[in-house]
């Protein structure tokens, strides 16, 4: 009887295993099914994912970097000891010339004002009581009826008094134009850039209140290497990029080259003006360009289509309908674009990834398919050429 119980029990433990083994066995021809299926799935991508490696011109010339800056420009500073009353201004507000920005406490002024105005009353009433005394006796003595040494001495007092007014005009002058400075104007029509004290501030002399800068007078503050400055001269044409707008180029003209050199960084400073009304209105970006002393035709590729791999770069090319990973050799970089020119391993017309990924794969399929944008207008299109059943027809289709 134990040896028939074994005997089953060995039969049943047989009898699974062959069960799992057989499904081991189903599960790996589905799991190397699934992988060949993988293998062969056709990368889909669209126009807007390819770029066409074309010739281009490449500005030859001197690298010139610097900032962009406003030519009119005023840091405006406190002529008197003050207390600040008002800030009317904010940072990016506009102003017209002699639009009041800052108020300053003008109460002392005020008083030294109204002083010095009655010590102009006082010595006008002086003058005037001298030269009518002067005048009395230079008639006197016409007559005899007076010394000489009278009319000497109202002399002397007569031009002590005019003495005396003028110094007091120029006092009361004086006092006018300190109350003046208490309100601190725009020069000329621009905005604030940069406010420097608020209401309560203790504004000492010198002291920077707010700077007013002119948005339409930008203009390029480069520098060129020391090495290059000779291929540089007054009137070339400049073309450029700033920082904060995109792949915006700028067109600039040179304006000025400095005599001398920085003496730290041994470059030579280039002033380029705008050649259009086409220029940023923030200042203080930098810039990057080339000075276009002449020009080639190059090949040229983004640098958004390139990968690399230390040393080397890599384009990932499309091509009779599969895609291949090309070794290229780079050249000069254009400073205006950030494009390079290609030296080997691409020709023109070929065409690339854009913006290639990390699971792309030597030598697999490509399928060019439409974007959403087109494929959505292909549907609407589509549905606005079929005719338009209406309840006439259906109900003439009835009868």
């Amino acid at each position: 009887m134990l040896r028939r119980t074994l005997l089953v029990i060995a039969i049943a433990t047989t009898l699974v295993a062959c069960s799992k083994g057989a499904k081991t066995d189903k599960d790996s021809a589905s799991a190397g099914s699934k992988a060949s299926a993988s293998e062969e799935v056709t990368l889909q991508i669209t126009a807007e994912d390819l770029i066409t490696v074309q010739s281009n011109s490449l500005a030859s010339g001197p690298v010139i970097t610097g900032s962009v800056q406003p030519e009119r420009r005023a840091d405006l500073r406190a002529e008197i000891s003050s207390v600040v009353l008002q800030v009317l201004k904010e940072n990016g507000d506009v102003v017209k010339r002699g639009d009041l920005l800052v108020r300053l406490d003008d109460t002392s002024i005020r008083d030294s004002l109204t002083s010095a105005e009655e010590a102009v009353r006082a010595a006008a009433q002086s003058f005037d009581q001298a030269e009518r005394q002067f005048q009395r006796l230079k008639t006197l003595r016409a007559s005899g009826m007076a010394s000489t040494q009278q009319l000497e001495d109202a002399e002397i007092r007569r031009n002590n008094s005019q003495s005396d007014l003028v110094a007091a005009k120029a006092r009361s002058a004086q006092a006018r134009q300190t109350l003046q400075r208490t309100e601190v104007r725009a020069p000329f029509d621009g905005i604030i850039s940069e406010r420097k004290v608020s209401a309560g501030d203790t504004a000492q002399i010198g002291k920077e209140l707010v700077k007013v800068i002119d948005p339409n007078s930008m203009r390029l503050q480069g520098l060129v290497s020391a090495d290059r400055v000779k291929d540089v001269r007054t009137g070339m044409p400049v073309s450029f990029r700033v920082n904060g707008y995109g792949e915006q180029d700028f067109i600039g003209k040179v304006r000025r080259v400095d005599p001398a050199a920085n003496a730290t960084t041994r470059q030579v400073e280039v002033l380029v003006d705008f050649v259009d009304s086409n220029q940023p209105r923030v200042s203080g970006l930098y810039a990057e360009g080339r000075i276009e002393a002449g020009s080639t035709q190059n090949l040229m590729i983004k640098s958004s289509a390139l990968v690399r791999d230390g040393d080397k770069a890599y384009a990932w090319r499309v091509k009779d309908g599969l895609l291949k990973k090309i070794s290229i050799v780079l050249g000069e970089r254009d400073p205006r674009r950030g494009d390079f020119v290609v030296s080997a391993g691409l020709m023109d017309g070929d065409r690339v990834v854009r913006n290639p990924v990390s699971t792309l794969k030597d030598g697999q399929k490509v399928s060019l398919v439409a974007s959403a944008g087109a494929a959505k207008a292909a549907v609407v299109s589509a549905s606005a050429s079929k005719p338009v059943v209406t309840s006439a027809t259906t109900s003439a289709a009835g009868k």
